[in-house]
């Protein structure tokens, strides 16, 4: 999937280059930072990433974007013996650290702009910045989190590898050339401790995250049908009716029924609710295990049920069409990750009437459809730092989904109380809420939970990713290539065959060429070692520009100005020597 740098009428095409030390398919913000930076940026760009979950599909078909999967590494240490453990442990990051240098180096065309994920931070900050410094890209690093906070979560706060994590995490981000972070919070943190001047860039769901009409229910559910209906243990109160639907035609699901050309919603459906997860110590899944328990108590004590009651015979009745105050809940637990068989394990040996889990992997394009299908989601994300907002939060309310979220510092940014979800802090807290939303379910008594979706759906078409990238990220990343690009384009014409070229491309009068080849090898060169000896104090100066006043005032040519201002890729070149000129650097030029 790598491709030739494509060429714009009249000069060079920008490049970008998006880095995740991770699976890209599972890593949304940067799949739509890449689209983003093809669509809007009109940038040719790279992705360097590790492979295992299918891209979105508007990745794999723009012609732009291209993709280059990098070998994981081995991911089998836990089966070697504890002495060779610490070992490998130290060999990983400087493995990574050599494949992504290669990569970055090497494998694809030399950017303007890389921007990268983080965390991981070690060895990804230290990598691209290295990067950068060989190719005179700029680096832009888009902070999710912090990546010592989430190494504390499993070797403690007070562990020596967690502090050394954390200043290479901060002296490395310092070096960077522009940031963006995901929260007002984690702004204020990154300014208050780190020195790192951030720009917000909320997540926002992009259009393909939108409530599913009825047709494409229908149709996702006919696709899940096999697996709603696989129960994780014996039987639930989903599966048992299996046999039931199986025998009947192919055009009914647990949820609709499709009748002629018209498609109808189930009144005796179950509610369904959908939590995406990770399976990450971050997320305490038990909460949520709890919470079903409780629910399922609490609707049998409600309706005065005992014991005794056969459950066969009640999911019978619920089948051939029997409505409760209280609706069977089934909970789709999408995800992959390390804790994923450990709390399957547990669901298994649960005995529950009312509800039943699910957990599958859904492709990127079926996963905003089942958001757009479920009735409510359900958030676990409790932040390692306290300082980033769930995005499975933001795809939820874009698909007009309210959501049940674990409450911590700096979650009501996105979550507003009785708007568009509700906080829970213990499993209690989520059961009452579940009791809350679902009384009455699907028609009656459910006023709070309509009330959360028009809430959710409002919040959700405020903005969307496209309008939040180009007013906030675009900017950012546009001045840093930019300055990358004339950087580059000045280090290159100060080579006298670059030189050369300049002038005699813009010069009509030999005589005025041997003058002008004179001035301008001085000027280059000197402007070539003030760049390596300043580029702080470059980098600093103000970005407005008056091109040929100031470019005269230097000493060229008038009609050198004059052609450098009309040719585009030139103008860059004379806004760096204006912004040099604008901080009295003029006298260093002379003295460098």
């Amino acid at each position: 999937m790598e491709g030739k740098s494509n060429e714009k009428k009249g000069g060079r095409r920008g490049r970008a280059c998006v880095v995740v030390l991770g699976d890209i398919g599972r890593s949304p913000r940067m799949q739509y930072h890449a689209l983003s930076l093809a669509s809007q940026a009109s940038l040719e760009v790279d992705i360097v990433a590790y492979g295992g979950s299918e891209p979105h599909s508007a990745l794999l078909a723009n012609p732009s974007i291209h993709i280059h999967i990098m070998k994981q590494w081995f991911t089998a240490s836990q089966r070697l013996p504890k002495i060779l453990q610490p070992i490998m442990l130290l060999l990983k990051p400087l493995v990574q650290f050599l494949v992504l240098l290669w990569f970055l180096c090497v494998k694809i065309i030399s950017p303007d702009v890389f921007i990268v994920q983080n965390p991981p931070s070690v060895p990804t900050l230290v990598a691209v910045k290295w990067a950068s410094w060989l190719r005179n890209s700029s680096f832009v690093i888009d902070w999710h989190n912090f990546g010592y906070s989430l190494l504390a979560l499993s070797l403690g706060r007070n562990s020596h590898f967690v502090t050394l994590y954390r200043w290479f995490e901060k002296h490395y981000g310092k070096m960077a050339d522009a940031s963006l972070c995901v929260t007002k919070a984690m702004q204020h943190e990154l300014a208050q401790n780190w020195g790192i001047n951030a720009t917000v860039l909320y997540d926002q769901p992009p259009d393909i995250f939108h409530p599913a009409s009825l047709e494409e229910r229908h149709k996702l559910f006919c696709r899940l049908n096999e697996d709603l209906f696989q129960p994780l243990g014996v039987r639930d109160c989903v599966s048992n009716g299996s046999s039931l639907i199986a025998s009947r035609c192919q055009n009914e699901t647990l949820f609709t029924t499709e009748v002629g050309s018209n498609i109808y919603l189930k009144p005796n459906r179950p509610a369904l609710v959908v939590s995406s997860t990770s399976w990450t110590p971050d997320e305490d899944f038990g909460i949520l295990l709890e919470a079903a328990v409780m629910y399922d108590r609490r609707v049998a004590a409600i309706l005065g049920e005992d014991d005794s009651v056969d459950e066969e015979v009640m999911w019978k009745e619920i089948h051939d069409g029997k409505q409760c105050l209280y609706p069977r809940l089934l909970f789709i637990i999408t995800g992959k990750g390390p804790e994923k068989e450990k709390y399957e394990a547990k669901i298994k040996r649960l005995k529950l009437k009312r509800v039943a889990f699910r957990t599958m992997w859904l492709s990127a394009d079926d996963y905003p459809l089942l958001l757009g299908s479920a009735d409510l989601g359900v958030c676990l994300h409790t932040s390692s730092s306290g300082l980033d907002l769930p995005m499975k939060v933001v795809d939820m309310f874009g698909c007009g989904l309210p959501v049940c979220a674990v409450s911590y510092s700096c979650i009501k940014e996105l979550v507003r109380v009785d708007k568009n979800g509700l906080l829970f802090s213990s499993s209690s807290e989520l059961a009452d809420e579940l009791l809350l939303l679902f009384k009455g379910f699907p028609d009656d008594y459910c006023d709070a939970l309509k009330v959360l979706k028009d809430g959710a759906l409002e919040t959700g078409s405020s903005a969307r990713w496209a309008t939040e990238w180009e007013e906030h990220a675009k900017p950012l990343i546009t001045e840093a290539s930019s300055f990358c690009y004339a950087l580059h384009y000045v280090i290159i014409k100060s080579s006298t065959l670059g030189v050369v070229d300049l002038i005699f491309n813009f010069s009509n009068s030999k005589l005025d060429q041997a003058v002008s080849l004179i001035q301008w090898i001085v000027v280059w060169c000197k402007l070539h070692v003030l760049i390596a000896c300043r580029f702080d104090e470059v980098l600093a100066i103000s970005k407005h520009s008056h091109l040929v006043q100031s470019s005269y005032a230097a000493g060229f040519p008038t009609y050198v100005c004059f052609h450098m201002f009309q040719c585009e890729s030139e103008v860059i070149v004379l806004k760096l020597l204006d912004k040099i000129l604008l901080a009295n650097l003029s006298s260093a030029l002379m003295t460098c």
